[in-house]
């Protein structure tokens, strides 16, 4: 409204006809300016309705991500559970090898001992036997040269007593 309205006047008063029009005009703004805010409102609660909408999508994907998150939380920490009891059961099959393992090397040593003294014995046994038979090939050795000088000896004198030393 814009600034004051001076009316005409008549007999008694302001003129009938200017105050009419005038409220009419008045009237005329305020239904359009009614209607432009009711336009207003309505498309505000257009707006509330769809951001109502988008909310309840949004709250629901939110829903079903905090589900997923959830599932996938579960399922990592079962993955985790599975995976220490599996390394848990591999450290102990190792441990219980590696002790299988131990005993399993020293008896091994235990045996290479045992070889070792084995060959010990046999090389004491054959350098023994050796010994003897070095000792009894010596012997033969000597006794075929006695035997042989024995024997030169002899041939010596019966060449003598051949020859005619009479």
């Amino acid at each position: 409204m814009s600034g004051e309205k001076k009316f005409g006047t008549s007999a008694f008063g302001f003129s009938k006809s200017d105050v009419n029009a005038y409220i009419e005009r008045l009237l005329s703004e305020f239904d359009v300016r009614l209607k432009e805010k009711d336009d207003e409102i309505s498309n505000l609660k257009l707006q509330i309705r769809e951001m109502k909408l988008r909310y309840e999508s949004d709250a629901h994907d939110v829903e079903s991500v905090a589900k997923e998150k959830e599932r996938i939380a579960s399922v990592l920490i079962t993955a985790q559970e599975t995976a220490n009891s599996i390394i848990e059961e591999a450290r102990g099959r190792a441990d219980e090898e590696r002790i299988q393992l131990g005993h399993t090397l020293e008896r091994e040593r235990e045996k290479i001992i045992d070889i070792k003294r084995d060959i010990k014995s046999i090389k004491t046994q054959i350098t023994e036997m050796l010994e003897k038979y070095q000792g009894s090939l010596n012997e033969s050795e000597e006794f075929i040269e006695t035997m042989e000088e024995e024997y030169n000896v002899v041939e010596i004198d019966s060449e003598e007593s051949y020859s005619g030393v009479d």
